[in-house]
């Protein structure tokens, strides 16, 4: 193997340009149109990621899920909390996606983040934000992407009024936390 070879290995995958946005959203109403024609179900995903979680506390504190009636809808006994469609929307996002950045150029390790901010400070913020979404999530009894495109798809009015919400409530707070990308 000459050296020029070996370079050619070593350098990274040249980063491909984005979808255009207009065209990867009629991909993605597509998909959810298939998602309830097939399912029956919409899209969504904080779902899955709790019934991840129930199946590792089932294996740790079998208990404590047996005894728990939110969890024991889920898991417990016999019930596999893994036996689900949302896990699998959520294993698929997740694989996809990491597909998708190592095809076009972008599987990297970057903390993206202002130049008056530090990397750790900009980490504790995003598992503060990560927390508090997680917790409204559970609370509402879905995520975002779940009321957005499912509840919305069907013209649900509680998701259109919880989107117009969530983007108020964003448009009101980045003023408060432009300084940390500016």
């Amino acid at each position: 193997m000459t050296t020029t070879s070996i370079k050619k290995k070593q350098q990274p995958r040249q980063a491909k340009p984005y979808t255009n946005p207009y065209l990867a959203g009629l991909f993605l109403g597509l998909v959810l149109f298939a998602s309830f024609f097939f399912t029956g179900n919409g899209l969504g995903a904080s779902g899955g990621l709790n019934r991840i979680l129930v199946f590792f506390e089932d294996l740790v504190a079998p208990q404590h899920v047996n005894t728990t009636p939110y969890l024991l809808e889920m898991a417990g006994g016999d019930k596999p909390a893994l036996d689900s469609w949302v896990v699998f929307v959520t294993v698929g996002v997740l694989v996809g996606g990491f597909f998708s950045g190592w095809r076009n150029g972008r599987l990297k390790v970057e903390t993206n983040k202002g130049p008056n901010i530090s990397n750790r400070k900009r980490w504790l913020f995003a598992f503060l934000g990560g927390g508090f979404m997680g917790f409204g999530a559970r609370l509402a009894r879905g995520c975002t992407s779940g009321q957005a495109l499912s509840g919305g798809a069907v013209l649900s009015v509680g998701s259109w009024a919880f989107m117009f919400a969530v983007f108020g409530g964003a448009y009101a707070l980045a003023y408060f936390v432009r300084k940390l990308w500016n």
